[in-house]
């Protein structure tokens, strides 16, 4: 699958030149942050009428935790390619582990202390995942299905 993708990225001349940036990561990543913007919106717009201000924060917060859990990924490989080196799976197993790592404790720090709104932290942090997977994948099976 490995070789799949990056033939797919070589066809499509997606090879990045230049040094990664935190700019860079955010410009190539607009879609993820428009759509995570309106989720943050509707969250607020639904969750708020029903005057559960908390809990919409909780929620928000978690996407938010999710974007950050995104570019960051986002970053690491962008990183890894403009380098040129092939990492090794370890490297790639310890990048992904601790990333995480961070994000579980902070995720289940944040909703235990703000319990029982604090579920809606774990809630959008799921959410986000399943859309940036669905944004991600979509593309990739386009790629893939091309003669």
């Amino acid at each position: 699958m490995t070789d799949q993708v990056t033939s797919a990225m070589a066809s499509r001349d997606m090879a990045p030149a230049g040094r990664p940036s935190a700019l860079r990561v955010l410009r190539d990543q607009r879609r993820a942050l428009v759509v995570a913007m309106a989720m943050v919106v509707a969250t607020y717009w639904v969750i708020g009428q029903l005057g559960e201000w908390v809990l919409a924060a909780c929620v928000g917060a978690g996407i938010a935790l999710g974007l950050a859990n995104h570019l960051v990924t986002e970053y690491w490989l962008l990183r890894v390619i403009t380098s040129g080196e092939r990492p090794s799976r370890n490297k790639m197993i310890v990048s992904t582990v601790v990333r995480l790592f961070v994000l579980t404790v902070a995720a289940v720090g944040i909703a235990a202390a703000v319990w029982p709104d604090g579920v809606g932290l774990l809630l959008g942090l799921a959410i986000f995942r399943l859309v940036a997977l669905v944004m991600t994948g979509l593309p990739l099976l386009k790629e893939l299905k091309k003669p």
